[in-house]
């Protein structure tokens, strides 16, 4: 008979998976994220069928804790661009304090492991970020572009802003604020 899994073993297996994979890439071995989580390699495969289930679960879960962490206390209120300001800055800060996390989310972004399911479940994870970018671009010179490439370029742009204030931390929320103006100017 099967012993009934525990949530708390699930969620170390989860968070050593994004440690590991953030350090060592996709190709590290399940036995090093089971190590690292404290439970046995056999263990893993109880809670997760394969790697490649674990690296999608990961995906969706990240990318909702980030969209999550994006949309919290959104002034919704506010005009757009503050809106837009909020969810930038959130997402700046959530990458720059979990670095593991930003750098498993970039290795699992272009894993050929992550199911097109697992993109579509992601993609209504972060369904709140891609409306408010919607909105942000509806009047400006990127409303006719794809929404695909518009997410992409501000991909792009936060990426390297979350690289610059990581490399000048004195001046982060010069560097983030810069940013966002470039970006609002592109897109409003």
């Amino acid at each position: 008979m099967a012993r009934p899994r525990s949530e708390d073993k699930r969620n170390a297996i989860i968070e050593a998976a994004t440690r590991v994979i953030g350090i060592h890439g996709l190709s590290a071995p399940t036995a090093m994220i089971a190590k690292e989580a404290g439970v046995s390699n056999g263990s893993l495969f109880a809670y997760f069928e394969t790697k490649a289930d674990l690296l999608n679960r990961l995906y969706v879960e990240l990318k909702a804790e980030m969209a999550a962490v994006a949309l919290d206390g959104l002034p919704t209120e506010r005009d757009i661009r503050t809106q837009m300001l909020h969810m930038w800055s959130h997402l700046v800060r959530w990458a720059t304090s979990c670095p593991e996390k930003r750098r498993a989310l970039a290795h699992l972004s272009v894993s050929d492991d992550i199911t097109s399911e697992s993109r579509q479940n992601a993609n209504v994870e972060i369904a709140g970020v891609i409306q408010l970018l919607e909105r942000g671009r509806e009047n400006g010179p990127m409303r006719e572009a794809s929404l695909v490439f518009v997410a992409t370029l501000m991909t792009a742009l936060v990426d390297a802003t979350i690289d610059y204030m990581i490399q000048d931390p004195a001046n982060a929320d010069k560097h983030c604020m810069a940013a966002f103006d470039g970006f609002w100017r592109m897109i409003a």
